[in-house]
């Protein structure tokens, strides 16, 4: 039976580390590069008789993601005990939300082949991470920085249907909590992680298939290929005649396949119940009120405005705003020059091409928004030649000099003294008397032989309007 005959179902846990300077029920650092077990004190290690503290500002955060979620937010949410022994989570239980969540009932739009896409968000719960073990053959040592990191894990419902909808779903949501500042979504370091849950059945079925969770992907890339091939090993497998079996699975990106981890526990193995040292979320109205005031334009509003205000194409609209130091710097480009479409062309070009030349993010930019638009604007009052202002930027990644400034040092300002210009054309029209012959003989495509030589002679910086206005007048002279 083909393949065809199948269709995947997919959802995706994203865990989000919030980005608080202290973990979620101790005043410990978060920062990623200390060292090994430098912020683990008694309560991140799990000592007997210490007691959790909540960070206000983690349910800040949380509240604030939800809403840019479009999620109801309970006005009153709990926190339980989720139970299960691992290496590094050593009081023996994970401190997590289970049937009270503080974010619920929410949905997200995905744009895939250019049509926009709703998954819901079933919830959006607040917990504590686990610590690290790294494995060395017969022993592990145990890093418990992470232990108690804030994490807010965000859960789809079922609704994808393939590895591209699965992959976008996974950038949207990592522009999102980039863009309210609760995450920097390093996927390399894990403040960012999936699970994706995949399943697949027979089309027209309604009944779901049984599910595999491929824990822990830290790429997009990842997600669309583990996915790939999770969908067509059970698919497989299905027409081999096995029974697929709900369990935790890895992916290996060099060998391009999933392998099985470990059965997946079901909610009741949990045992989860309300932790007793932990007091109730209680929210009012104003609290939310106040928290969404704080919510910025966020990347598809900014991608409508882009388009409808400014004129920009989709895809220029989808790649300025991408990335929210991106839509920031073109911005702030936009508001020197008022040049929206030469803004957006210079960034998605030039800047892009040294940018990633030079291996730095745009915020390390040489060339910062200020001195990009005064380039712009040299350009609309002709001072320089599109041509020279390619020159130019690239002089400018160099040196922190103005670009008026560079531009005269190096003698790139354009030419616009009439006088100066007509004695370039008069003195190209004297060395080619057969062209000139042509051009009154009605060959009138001589024309750009003729502006070819003189651009040339001038260095690039004779102002074209004022040539081809003084090479007509002389040469119907």
């Amino acid at each position: 039976m083909s393949s065809s005959q199948y269709e995947a179902v997919i959802g995706i846990e994203t865990h989000v580390q919030l980005k608080t300077k202290s973990k979620i029920f101790c005043s410990d650092g978060t920062d990623f590069e200390s060292a090994d077990n430098q912020n683990a004190s008694e309560i991140s290690a799990g000592m007997p008789g210490t007691l959790p503290v909540l960070n206000k500002e983690v349910v800040e955060m949380a509240i604030k993601t939800g809403l840019a979620l479009n999620c109801d937010i309970r006005k009153l949410s709990v926190f339980s005990r989720k139970n299960y022994f691992y290496p590094d989570l050593p009081k023996g239980y994970q401190i997590s939300q289970y049937d009270k969540p503080i974010c619920e009932n929410g949905f997200v739009e995905i744009r895939v082949n250019g049509k926009l896409q709703k998954i819901s968000i079933t919830r959006a719960h607040l917990e504590e991470d686990a610590g690290k073990s790294t494995h060395f053959g017969d022993y592990t040592l145990i890093n418990l920085n992470r232990a108690g990191i804030p994490l807010l894990e965000v859960v789809s419902g079922p609704e994808m249907s393939t590895a591209q909808e699965a992959a976008e779903y996974g950038r949207t949501i990592r522009q999102i909590v980039r863009y309210l500042n609760v995450c920097d979504g390093n996927l390399e370091e894990g403040s960012l992680r999936c699970d994706v849950n995949v399943s697949v059945r027979k089309v027209g079925e309604k009944k779901l298939g049984t599910k595999v969770e491929i824990k822990n992907i830290n790429s997009f890339r990842f997600i669309e290929k583990a996915v790939e091939y999770e969908v067509d090993r059970q698919v497989d497998a299905i027409e081999s005649g096995h029974k697929i079996v709900q369990e935790t699975r890895l992916y290996d990106p060099d060998k391009n396949r999933t392998f099985s981890m470990r059965s997946k526990e079901n909610a009741q193995d949990y045992r989860y119940f309300p932790d007793p040292d932990l007091l109730p979320i209680i929210l009012s109205d104003e609290k939310i009120a106040s928290i969404k005031r704080t919510i910025p334009e966020l990347p598809a509003q900014k991608v409508l405005r882009f388009m409808d205000v400014l004129g920009l194409n989709e895809n220029d609209a989808l790649f300025l705003s991408s990335e929210k130091e991106l839509a920031d710097y073109f911005e702030k480009t936009l508001e020197g020059c008022g040049q929206a479409k030469a803004s957006a062309n210079w960034i998605m070009t030039d800047l892009m091409r040294e940018l990633n030349s030079h291996n730095l993010k745009i915020s390390k930019s040489p060339v910062q928004p200020d001195r990009l638009s005064t380039l712009i604007l040299m350009i609309e009052k002709k001072l320089i030649s599109g041509k020279i202002a390619k020159n130019l930027f690239i002089e400018m990644w160099k040196s922190p000099k103005s670009p008026e400034v560079l531009a005269k040092e190096l003698g790139l300002m354009q030419i616009s003294d009439n006088s100066a210009i007509e004695k370039v054309v008069q003195e190209i029209l004297d060395q080619n008397p057969a062209q000139v012959a042509d051009y009154k003989a009605g060959k009138i495509k001589v024309m750009g032989f003729f502006v070819g030589l003189i651009m040339k002679a001038s260095r690039g910086q004779a102002n074209p309007d004022l040539v081809n206005q003084i090479l007509i007048e002389k040469l119907k002279g």
